[in-house]
């Protein structure tokens, strides 16, 4: 039985051959993903927080109270994730957890003064990391982009 010969491409320079793979648009996706989530991690390194704990500190700074179920539904987190994520940040005493007042049996979100600042600190690095990403693109395809990433995840 004949195998096809091995191809070699020493040329690091060189965009590579992905043959039919460049036609699926999913693979770009990941690697778009990919090369975001690389970007991030690199500019919060300092922090120690991940992007969805970003993400639930500063949708709690937006809407100060909000319910702990609530705050899962917008993030499109799963009951327990959410409820660990909420967790690690209280423990780290950025948020504060009070037993809602128009239903009891909801957890209120807030933020604490350190969580605050934990939250502004964030945000300078999402500017940061932004700014790279948005130098991409021109604000028309930005804006075209956003609304065609809508249409996946909505």
């Amino acid at each position: 039985m004949d195998r096809p010969a091995l191809i070699v491409d020493n040329d690091d320079t060189a965009a590579p051959d992905l043959g039919a793979l460049d036609g699926i648009v999913g693979f770009h996706i990941r690697l778009a993903h990919g090369a975001v989530y690389r970007h991030f991690s690199e500019t919060f390194t300092g922090l120690d927080m991940t992007q969805k704990q970003v993400s639930v500190l500063w949708l709690v700074g937006d809407h100060p109270g909000i319910a702990q179920i609530a705050l899962g539904g917008r993030l499109r987190m799963d009951r327990a994730t959410t409820m660990t994520i909420v967790n690690r940040l209280q423990e780290r005493g950025y948020l504060r957890r009070e037993r809602s007042s128009s239903d009891g049996r909801k957890q209120s979100l807030f933020l604490t003064p350190l969580g605050e600042s934990a939250l502004e600190e964030a945000k300078a690095c999402i500017e940061s990391h932004e700014t790279w990403l948005k130098s991409r693109f021109t604000p028309a395809e930005i804006e075209k982009l956003v609304e065609m990433l809508s249409r996946i995840h909505d």
